[in-house]
């Protein structure tokens, strides 16, 4: 595997898993609610902006944890989805976040992006092992 595919598949395996417990209201509410669980809102801001991407300006990570174009325009749509969700949360909880009129939207835009990375992955995936020598 080269350099660069490990280094994508490294990003994506945080980033992928952030973007779908976006996606997925029951898991927000089981987690991130339960102040036992390792999980929270604030690592999935972490990976998405910080770590493994930067959702306001996502064009630089194109080949580093984004695989298409399809997914930058998805993923800068998501961080301004995840701002105006902050913006109606002053104190910056979770339950503010998952309250906050817009975070349906958040939602809808993370389902749209799972679906994208999840599909682009296992294209991928499909392209490796049918390049494999048999």
């Amino acid at each position: 595997m080269r350099e660069d595919s490990r280094r994508l598949a490294n990003f994506r395996v945080h980033l992928v898993p952030a973007v779908l417990a976006l996606a997925n209201p029951p898991w927000q509410r089981d987690v991130w609610l339960d102040p036992s669980a390792f999980e929270s809102l604030d690592r999935v801001f972490h990976t998405l902006f910080d770590d493994f991407c930067d959702a306001h300006s996502p064009e630089s990570y194109l080949g580093t944890s984004l695989r298409t174009q399809e997914e930058v325009v998805l993923m800068r749509q998501l961080g301004t989805a995840l701002n105006a969700a902050t913006a109606d949360a002053p104190n910056d909880t979770d339950e503010e976040h998952l309250a906050s009129r817009a975070w349906p939207e958040v939602v809808a835009i993370a389902g749209r992006l799972a679906q994208v990375m999840v599909a682009n992955d296992l294209t991928e995936l499909v392209a490796l092992h049918e390049s494999e020598p048999t």
